[in-house]
């Protein structure tokens, strides 16, 4: 009994970890190959490439991602179909969150008062997020 309640807690996914998988999905989506480090690390504000390489390297451990080879994009989401049924939740939550971050930097883009220099800022920080602007 207690071994199976250790490995369920090691299966379990952090919060952080969670946003990490949400920006994954997200990204692949949007962009059809995974993110950098360096990409997470900027779109999650870690502090250093080592931070997401923990996090990427717990989620693989625990099944919900994997990398194919060394290269900087290799970073791909293992089908639900191999997972848990908490991969396809986070995913929802993901497509949820990233609509709901578009409909609002979209609404501030179509803000006439604001400058040009902060819609070419939104408009990238959408690139940056795997976000389709709406029109694309």
């Amino acid at each position: 009994m207690q071994k199976s309640k250790l490995q369920s807690k090691e299966a379990r996914v952090s919060r952080k970890q969670q946003e990490l998988l949400a920006f994954i999905i997200s990204f692949i989506k949007g962009n059809n190959y995974g993110p950098s480090y360096r990409e997470i690390m900027r779109a999650l504000d870690y502090k250093s490439v080592s931070t997401v390489a923990v996090h990427v390297d717990s989620l693989t451990t625990k099944g919900y991602i994997r990398k194919t080879d060394n290269s900087a994009r290799s970073i791909e989401i293992v089908p639900a179909s191999e997972t848990k049924n908490e991969t396809s939740q986070v995913a929802k939550q993901a497509d949820g969150h990233m609509e709901w971050l578009r409909a609002m930097i979209m609404a501030k883009m179509d803000d006439e008062t604001l400058p040009d220099k902060d819609k070419a800022i939104l408009s990238r920080s959408l690139e940056i997020l795997g976000i389709k602007q709406s029109g694309e």
